[in-house]
């Protein structure tokens, strides 16, 4: 049986494949993702080609520690009508990101790709459009001091799956794709291929 991998920090992510009833292991890629980014023509910078690229160079970092492993690779950026977020690097920012998103629509590019020998094999991404309630500022209080450090865990400052879904008016969209990991079109691969049982 072919070993999966995947490489990733992402407890929601890893939940995800552990719910399907995948078996599989973890280990997480150390990149600099703003780095990586550079390696895109500034035309190829685009959110979607931004989140394939580092799902790919994430698989790509962990691929030699595991010969013939098939290593899951994922990413998810933050589209604001053509600026990209990243995740906060404290509360102050997280608030100031949730300022910017507060009423207005926002698009989720969520990538995947799997790495076998070092060489890509697959790669998918989905998006997800997602619009924010105008929430009070005391809300947006509230919500960060109970949050809190968890914030800083996902770019945009929430999590769907939690507290943020208070967040939001309306989700258009794959709920895994909006968690970070678009599960589904990962399953059909994984059947196609013989990893996992069809």
């Amino acid at each position: 049986m072919t070993a999966l991998v995947l490489a990733s920090r992402s407890a929601a992510r890893s939940r995800m494949m552990a719910a399907a009833g995948i078996s599989f292991s973890t280990a997480a890629a150390d990149i600099d993702e703003r780095l990586q980014e550079l390696d895109l023509g500034s035309s190829d910078r685009t959110p979607d080609r931004i989140a394939i690229h580092l799902a790919s160079v994430k698989a790509l970092a962990v691929s030699h520690q595991f010969p013939d492993a098939v290593i899951v690779g994922a990413d998810q950026t933050l589209d604001l009508d053509g600026e990209r977020f990243v995740k906060p690097k404290d509360l102050e920012e997280a608030r100031a990101q949730l300022v910017r998103l507060r009423g207005r629509s926002h698009v989720l590019h969520s990538a995947v790709a799997c790495v076998r020998n070092e060489e890509v094999t697959w790669q998918c991404v989905e998006t997800a459009r997602l619009t924010m309630r105008d929430f009070s500022d005391p809300f947006l209080d509230d919500y960060l001091a109970v949050a809190g450090g968890r914030a800083l865990s996902s770019v945009g400052a929430y999590h769907l799956e939690g507290l943020g879904v208070q967040l939001f008016e309306k989700v258009e969209g794959d709920f895994f794709t909006i968690l970070g990991l678009p599960l589904l079109p990962l399953l059909s691969y994984l059947r196609a291929t013989g990893i996992v049982t069809s």
